[in-house]
């Protein structure tokens, strides 16, 4: 029920209980965890060899701001990008959608990274959390590019997690920092934010991540402490049947639910199937809420684990790989960034 974040670019024998405690999923891993692929290629190692192989590992490797795993890896650039390109050329961004997904799905499994929590499909319009990690203002291209980049990480052997449902980009408050309200009517979010969400989905997306932002006009809770939001509207109107994931417990919108066993129990209530606690500081408290609760979805988190991966010396020696780099860290030019 819970993925866990860890201290440093080691596993500490503090956190082995951690790992082995009931209740806990997995580990999601941040650039603090990471100095080189060798060490964290030791560290996802010892975090099996602790927890066991079935341990869900995790990262955000989104590309843009937004990408933890850096020297060694390709520098991809944010999504907005790619949604530049398809202003003048839809098919060519549809194929970069893919490739860039590939890229990143195919070099984190090399490491043995099960998922990335990508694609950003919230709207681009004008969020101060989201910027240039979204694909697209209108949401018929958010969806149709969502849809390639689901496809390109299923390539690679990564499951898919949309995110940050029912849509962040349309509010300008970053929830890591404060309460985010979003005064639209449900009509309007329908209309708009939940399309690249409804096409994600019918390109198997595995599972959805639930925003912290509160929507008033449908429920006065945020929309990953809403069973209205998760139950009936995710669930029953939109008929997914993948993993709901929380945003980090830690972030500053979510203290709507008070401290970090009530923000677990919060969201555990509402219909998540896994709680992120991205900080060693609030894993203890998170543990001990899970205690004695049984989960209610093993087979939509298994789901998550990553398909059967190349090495990196084998993706190497991939021919296509070496094009794909070059189309999609061309797009960093544009952006003002230096590819790696």
């Amino acid at each position: 029920m819970l993925m866990i974040g860890l201290a440093g670019t080691t596993l500490a024998t503090s956190e082995h209980a951690w790992l082995k405690a009931p209740g806990v999923s997995g580990v999601v891993l941040f650039a603090r965890n990471f100095s080189s692929r060798d060490q964290l290629m030791a560290l996802v190692d010892a975090i099996r060899d602790v927890g066991g192989d079935d341990m869900l590992i995790a990262v955000d490797q989104e590309g843009g701001p937004v990408q933890r795993f850096r020297d060694g890896f390709t520098r991809l650039p944010p999504l907005s990008a790619v949604g530049a390109v398809y202003d003048r050329d839809p098919e060519d961004a549809i194929r970069l959608a893919e490739e860039h997904a590939w890229v990143m799905s195919s070099e984190l499994r090399a490491c043995d990274v099960d998922f990335s929590f990508a694609p950003v499909v919230d709207l681009a319009r004008g969020n101060a959390a989201i910027g240039t990690r979204a694909f697209h203002a209108d949401p018929a291209i958010a969806a149709e590019l969502a849809q390639a980049y689901v496809r390109g990480m299923h390539l690679g052997g990564m499951a898919a997690v949309l995110k940050h449902f029912p849509g962040h980009g349309s509010v300008a408050v970053d929830t890591h920092k404060a309460t985010a309200i979003d005064p639209r009517p449900l009509d309007v979010i329908r209309r708009d934010d939940l399309v690249p969400f409804v096409e994600g989905m019918s390109a198997h997306a595995e599972a959805v991540m639930v925003a912290h932002v509160i929507y008033p006009e449908v429920d006065a809770q945020p929309a990953g402490f809403s069973s209205r939001w998760i139950k009936d509207i995710l669930r029953s109107e939109l008929g997914f049947n993948g993993a709901v994931i929380s945003d980090d417990i830690s972030m500053a919108a979510a203290g709507a639910a008070g401290g970090a066993a009530a923000r677990v129990g919060a969201h555990l209530d509402a219909g998540c199937d896994l709680v992120l606690a991205c900080f060693p500081d609030v894993v203890d408290e998170a543990i001990a809420a899970v205690q004695g609760r049984a989960a209610t979805s093993p087979e939509r988190i298994s789901a998550l684990r990553g398909a059967v991966a190349s090495t990196w010396d084998s993706l190497n020696d991939n021919p296509q790989r070496g094009r794909f780099i070059a189309r999609v860290t061309a797009l960093n030019a544009v952006e003002g960034q230096t590819p790696a």
